[in-house]
């Protein structure tokens, strides 16, 4: 018997399956959510059982999101057992964004949900198939596209009930089953562990940098008299400048040649999300960029068109090879004698402003360089920049070499997935994961 994902024969002792095969033996086992009337906006309250949508889906194999519910009350919940789910749960967006699954955690912060009306449930049955093997397994890139591939509907794909319940599911025995759940998962443990490390880090040099030049509460500031200024009270000999004042340029990137063999690469508006600089959505391109928008250490991004990730700012960490961004993006450089942690860290506190400044029609809005250049800042004297960059560099630093620690990590885990859902590795020659996390 051949693989549906895979060219190649199942293992001996896999078997292929489908979902309505393997689901638990309960009459709300597989279900669709409520119609969309039963549970729209109109009765969302401040607390009570919490919503599953989209926002807390993903196809790049997180098995779920848990921040931003909505929630219905206690008894409107009631009126949609069926549509509750629990530890161990699988769902699909089934409307929208196909290829979504998530996996309800053990660890949650809440002990059950509701599905909204964009997804299905899968309870499967424990004993034939294990739901962490599941989660991998419908959330492998190949099962993605699989997924995709049965969807109707040509405006907004989907899939229905019947095209769940009808996917075909390789099982390998039980305990292979575990096994490679096991093996992948500690990938996932690793890079959690991380992502807590580095929301820390960056926490910490958040607070610092509040604390300094916010609250005013810096090394020394006892000894530092307070003067009137249009913004109330400020230390003394504290400047208030512009944006454009301290920055050596400001300025959009270009409209890219994209060639995946260029060796060129160019950031878009998908990179900057939660104030750091991703590279996994750049693209190569091949045209030639003046020697000032090739992006340098020290650089802040900020997204500058659009609706929803207009005013976005990260800050570039680490030398970029022959790295430009698009015309979507603006490059702004600090002056020479300004400390790049202290820059990037005036600017990260600084998104909100820029997220307001967007000018233009619906869908056209547009974050200009000159109120970019406008934007105001007050400006400690450059000993204490350069104190505050000597503390929170180490913690800025660590917390990047950990995002490419990650990085490396799921580069790793994709790898692997493939080769384990299809039987290409054996598992018992594999090692234990506490030898992989070690």
């Amino acid at each position: 018997m051949r693989h549906i994902l895979f060219d190649r024969e199942l293992p001996s002792q896999w078997t292929l399956t489908s979902v309505d095969a393997i689901k638990a033996n309960e009459k709300s086992a597989c279900v669709a959510g409520p119609f969309g009337s039963n549970i729209s906006s109109k009765y969302f309250v401040a607390e009570g059982v919490p919503v599953i949508r989209g926002s807390n889906l993903t196809d790049d194999l997180t098995r779920f999101v848990p921040e931003s519910f909505v929630f219905v009350s206690l008894d409107r919940a009631a009126a949609y057992r069926a549509q509750h789910v629990r530890a161990g749960d699988l769902v699909f967006t089934c409307w929208g964004t196909i290829g979504q699954v998530g996996l309800i955690p053990a660890d949650g912060p809440f002990p059950e949900y509701i599905i909204s009306n964009k997804q299905l449930k899968l309870r499967p049955d424990a004993a034939v198939a294990d739901p962490l093997y599941l989660f991998y397994y419908f959330a492998s890139p190949q099962m993605v596209a699989h997924i995709r591939n049965r969807a109707i509907g040509a405006a907004v794909p989907g899939i229905n009930l019947g095209i769940l319940k009808a996917l075909e599911v390789v099982l390998p025995p039980p305990r292979d089953q575990r096994r490679i759940a096991s093996i992948l998962s500690a990938y996932d443990d690793l890079i959690e562990n991380n992502t807590r490390r580095i929301a820390i880090l960056e926490e910490m040099a958040r607070r610092i940098h509040e604390e300094w030049f916010v609250r005013f509460r810096f090394p020394g500031y006892e000894n530092v008299r307070m003067v009137e200024s249009e913004l109330g009270l400020v230390p003394e000999e504290w400047d208030f400048t512009t944006l454009g004042a301290v920055c050596a340029y400001i300025n959009r990137g270009l409209a890219p040649k994209y060639d995946e063999d260029a060796p060129g690469l160019v950031i878009n508006q998908k990179c900057i999300r939660n104030q750091r600089l991703s590279l996994s959505e750049a693209r190569r391109q091949s045209k030639a960029v003046p020697k000032d928008k090739l992006v340098l250490v020290g650089d802040v991004l900020i997204n500058s068109t659009g609706v929803g990730t207009l005013g976005r700012v990260a800050q570039v960490m680490e030398p970029l090879e022959s790295c430009t961004v698009d015309t979507h993006v603006s490059i702004v450089r600090p002056s020479r004698d300004m400390d790049h942690d202290f820059f990037g860290s005036a600017l990260l506190s600084k998104q909100p402003h820029f997220e307001a400044q967007g000018v233009g029609s619906t869908g056209q809005t547009e974050l200009s360089r000159g109120r970019i250049a406008e934007t105001a800042i007050l400006l400690p004297p450059k000993p204490l920049r350069d104190q505050f960059g000597k503390l929170v560099k180490p913690m800025r630093q660590l917390a990047v070499r950990l995002q490419v620690k990650n990085a490396n990590l799921r580069a790793t885990r994709d790898l692997l997935l493939p080769k384990l859902i299809s039987g290409e590795l054996d598992v018992s020659a594999l090692p234990e994961p506490e030898a992989i996390a070690a």
